[in-house]
C-alpha cells in the first residue's frame, strides 16, 4: 500500500488535472451540465476561486485559488467526483470498486501542483487554456467551449 502525502498549504493556488478512469471516452463533454452542476454545488459548501478550468473528453485540468487558512482541495474533489457520479447510470463494477464504494468513473488520484509564483500560474493558466488546441480540437482556444478562457 503507497503511503501518498499532499501538501497542505493555506490559501494555495493550485493546479489541478483529473482523468477518468477510461480514458477515450467522451464522458465529460456529454455530461458537462452534471460536472458544472456538481462544481457549483461543491462551492456552495466549500468556497474556493477557480482561476482556469478546461474541461475535454476524458480529462481536465484547472488553477484553483483556496481561501485563507483553508488546505482542503482533497475534499473538494471527493464531493465533485461523487456528486458527477451519482448523476450517472450504474456500469459494471469490479470488486475493488464496490469495496471502496465508487462507481468506477474517475481515477482515483488526481494530480496537483502547488503553484510557486507569478511565471508559474501565467504557464499553467495557458496550460489550461491552450490543452485542446494541443489535443486537435479546435484551432484557437477560444472555441472551445469547455473551457474558462475568455479572450
Amino acid at each position: 500500500m503507497s503511503d501518498y502525502r499532499r501538501p497542505r498549504v493555506p490559501g494555495a493556488c493550485i493546479f489541478f488535472t483529473v482523468a477518468l478512469e477510461q480514458r477515450g471516452t467522451t464522458l465529460l463533454v456529454d455530461h458537462i451540465e452534471a460536472l458544472r452542476e456538481a462544481v457549483r454545488a461543491t462551492r456552495r459548501e466549500r468556497l474556493f476561486g477557480i482561476d482556469a478550468w478546461v474541461v475535454l473528453p476524458d480529462h481536465l485540468h484547472c488553477v484553483w485559488q483556496l481561501p485563507e487558512g483553508d488546505t482542503d482541495y482533497s475534499l473538494r474533489w471527493r464531493l465533485i467526483k461523487a456528486r458527477f457520479s451519482r448523476t450517472l447510470p450504474k456500469g459494471t463494477l469490479r470488486p475493488s470498486h464496490i469495496d471502496r464504494r465508487e462507481r468506477g468513473i474517475w481515477q482515483r488520484r488526481f494530480w496537483e501542483h502547488h503553484i510557486r509564483n507569478g511565471q508559474d500560474w501565467r504557464e499553467l493558466v495557458s496550460y489550461c487554456w491552450m490543452n485542446p488546441v494541443k489535443h486537435g480540437f479546435v484551432e484557437k482556444p477560444e472555441d472551445w467551449p469547455f473551457s474558462s478562457y475568455r479572450p
